[in-house]
């Protein structure tokens, strides 16, 4: 599938210069036919056959397998949860923290990976080491610093703020190497540049469906090391977490599974699996090359112009292009205003545009003229 083809089964598209996939994604027609389908069939279908229950098994299945597929992991490591936050408070509840554990993470974390750390210290006394960046460049001696003697390292695969790939097979072998578990948001990565989990070697990665990978809201997965689940204790269990609900004595299910609780619509799932084939069907070099003629575009046009200083790598790196303006939040809305869709940012106070393969020249044209 070209981009063009693409674009034009995305109906946002047609109405705005949407500029803001970092944030979340408009949906290509046949991902929101996916989960509206899944909706009719789960609802109105599935009681008088298989049944509500089996249908909704068979649903997170399927989309196991897709997520799995996508990835190159094994569907046992995968866990389906509802966002990134999700998966980030899942572990962070199913770790075993005793007060005066350690936890460190980058002043590059989105707020899923900073407030989870910062309640742990309020109710169980744990100790939060925050490793300062230049502008998302992450020095890995000043990691080797933090994290000895940690407990668990988080951080992102790609920052929000900057749009910088951070040295995540690196920074996991600093912090195994110091005895420290290591958690993964990868949420800006998966859709719009290559996800190696194996290369990693994190014990542990978040990420969502409603971003690079064009999916629907409410579909997030978490990935589980083999091996890595005998580190987690959860507090709670849910029948989805089990392998037997009714036995007298319950069991955590094998793997990632374990993490799940109950009842929750497959739509969302279901939608994202297709979003997975779209994403597939364009390819990621197809991808990679379009974002970086565009990025490479509309960072030009922002370097002439003198009001806007370009925060983010003059190189590509991704499709999040972050730069200062005079005044962010009454900018946005002025973009908004004219057809341009982009976001700010608090830290750095500034704004942010995201560029993906359903962009076009024109999106870009008509930010920098807005400006």
């Amino acid at each position: 599938m070209e981009p063009a083809e693409l674009r034009a089964d995305v109906p946002v598209a047609e109405e705005v210069a949407y500029l803001n996939t970092g944030a979340g994604s408009p949906s290509p027609r046949r991902v929101v036919r996916a989960a509206a389908e899944c909706i009719e069939y789960q609802q109105t279908v599935a009681p008088a056959r298989e049944g509500t229950y089996w249908a909704v098994y068979d649903a997170f299945g399927a989309a196991r397998e897709a997520i799995a597929d996508f990835l190159g992991v094994a569907s046992g490591e995968i866990a389906l949860t509802e966002s990134t936050a999700d998966g980030i408070c899942r572990v962070a509840g199913a770790l075993p923290f005793e007060a005066g554990d350690v936890v460190v993470r980058t002043d590059c974390e989105h707020p899923a990976g900073v407030l989870p750390w910062r309640r742990l210290g309020d109710t169980a006394g744990i100790e939060v080491r925050v490793v300062e960046t230049d502008r998302g460049r992450l020095d890995l001696d000043a990691l080797a610093e933090a994290v000895a003697g940690a407990d668990l390292l988080c951080l992102s695969s790609l920052t929000w703020n900057y749009g910088t790939c951070l040295p995540v097979e690196d920074a996991v072998e600093i912090a195994h190497d110091a005895g420290a578990r290591v958690l993964v948001d990868a949420v800006q990565s998966p859709g719009q540049v290559d996800v190696d989990l194996d290369a990693w070697g994190a014990d542990f990665t978040v990420g969502a469906g409603h971003k690079w990978l064009l999916g629907p809201w409410g579909a997030g997965f978490l990935h589980v090391r083999e091996g890595a689940e005998a580190m987690l204790e959860p507090r709670t269990a849910g029948y989805r977490g089990v392998t037997d609900a009714d036995a007298p004595e319950y069991e955590l299910a094998p793997g990632a599974r374990r993490l799940e609780i109950g009842s929750t619509s497959p739509a969302p799932h279901a939608g994202l699996a297709a979003a997975l084939s779209v994403i597939e069907d364009v390819g990621l070099g197809t991808i990679g090359d379009h974002v970086e003629r565009l990025t490479d575009r509309l960072k030009t046009g922002l370097i002439e112009q003198e009001e806007c200083a370009l925060l983010s790598p003059h190189e590509y790196e991704s499709g999040l292009v972050t730069f200062a303006v005079e005044d962010p939040e009454a900018t946005v809305t002025r973009l908004k205003e004219a057809g341009v869709v982009i976001r700010s940012l608090p830290d750095p106070a500034a704004v942010r545009a995201s560029v993906h393969v359903f962009n076009a020249e024109s999106d870009v044209d008509a930010l920098l003229d807005a400006l």
